[in-house]
């Protein structure tokens, strides 16, 4: 079955994939939701995945040279652990209207199972013909070796590149995008200039509270929000020999969720401190490591010499040691010192 595909249930019906998480609308019809990763496989790494395309309908008789208004919205900035997820939502400008009826908020506002169901009408065929969306799951280990690393990435700057590269990808595979609509990180102005002259064919609008304003972006937060509330409850640890004994009872996984910080205390190892759930950049992480991990100190930097090669390419007086004959007998280098004098 396609991704993204759904249809009511028989009794003999298997998961049409491993990826697919099942739920269920108000009509009692039963849906398969693909959110692009098996839900069976430990999130190591980052991936990106896009809904069936509108005009990939053979049915579909609009015209599609019809603009799309594209939504970009985020969820899990904040926590101490798991995936952060952007996600973006597309439709038909002549569609937008309708697509705004069916009652698509800011995904904070909203309780699971809403959010569950408004997403799975997003996969239904009527909707998937003048719409689509996409994500990029950014799992924590990625966000841990960017945000550790000697030249530092910052999270705004990650942010900044999954935005911008959903809405590359979704030019580069035919979408007509005429309008995006952002929920801003940092200074609203700053980045919608900075998004305006990298798509200057394209009207960009950066919001703060862009999720409650333009329904386009409230869809897009259900499509991140869904997807990271799956990863986490289906979470399965890189580490296998914790899958069956760690448990999962980490709430929302924002520092200030007591849920959180229970979890966080309770599962430190002295010695190996926390699985790859885990952004170990995060303030919260690294101070309940120092408090309740084993301090360990590395022989190298314990028993380093104090004298770095540096000392050697440095001029200084104090410095007796006779110099070889070859340097004082070539004119290129007696020549560089005269210069240098």
């Amino acid at each position: 079955m396609l991704a993204g595909a759904s249809r009511p249930l028989d009794e003999d019906d298997v998961m049409p994939s491993k990826r697919a998480k099942l739920s269920a609308v108000s009509d009692g019809m039963q849906m398969y939701l693909d959110l692009g990763l098996p839900m069976d496989e430990a999130l190591t790494k980052s991936y990106t995945f896009f809904s069936p395309l509108p005009f990939a309908n053979p049915d579909n008789n609009d015209n599609e040279s019809d603009g799309f208004v594209l939504g970009v919205d985020e969820a899990g900035r904040g926590p101490v652990l798991g995936p952060m997820v952007y996600a973006t939502c597309f439709c038909r400008e002549s569609y937008y209207s309708q697509l705004s009826s069916i009652g698509f908020a800011d995904s904070k506002q909203l309780t699971e199972a809403q959010r569950d169901q408004l997403f799975a009408k997003l996969q239904t065929t009527s909707v998937q013909q003048h719409a689509g969306w996409s994500i990029r799951c950014i799992s924590p280990q990625d966000i841990s070796h960017c945000m550790l690393r000697r030249t530092k990435y910052s999270l705004n700057a990650l942010a900044h590149d999954a935005t911008i590269q959903l809405i590359r990808d979704a030019l580069d595979r035919g979408v007509h995008i005429t309008k995006v609509y952002v929920d801003t990180v940092g200074p609203p102005l700053s980045y919608q200039k900075k998004l305006q002259e990298l798509f200057p064919k394209i009207e960009i609008t950066v919001a703060k509270k862009a999720d409650s304003l333009y329904p386009i972006v409230s869809a897009a937060s259900i499509c991140a929000k869904v997807t990271r509330d799956a990863h986490l409850s289906n979470w399965v640890f890189a580490e296998q020999w914790l899958q069956n004994k760690m448990s999962k009872e980490y709430g929302s996984g924002y520092p200030g969720d007591p849920k959180t910080v229970k979890w966080l205390k309770d599962s430190v190892d002295q010695v190996f401190g926390y699985p790859g759930i885990i952004r170990f950049s995060w303030s919260t992480c690294v101070k309940l490591l120092d408090e309740r991990a084993v301090k360990v100190v590395w022989a190298y930097d314990e028993h380093a010499p104090k004298n770095t090669v540096g000392k050697y390419f440095v001029r200084n007086g104090a410095d007796t040691r006779p110099r070889s004959k070859f340097f004082s007998r070539n004119k290129a280098i007696r020549l560089a010192s005269s210069l240098n004098q």
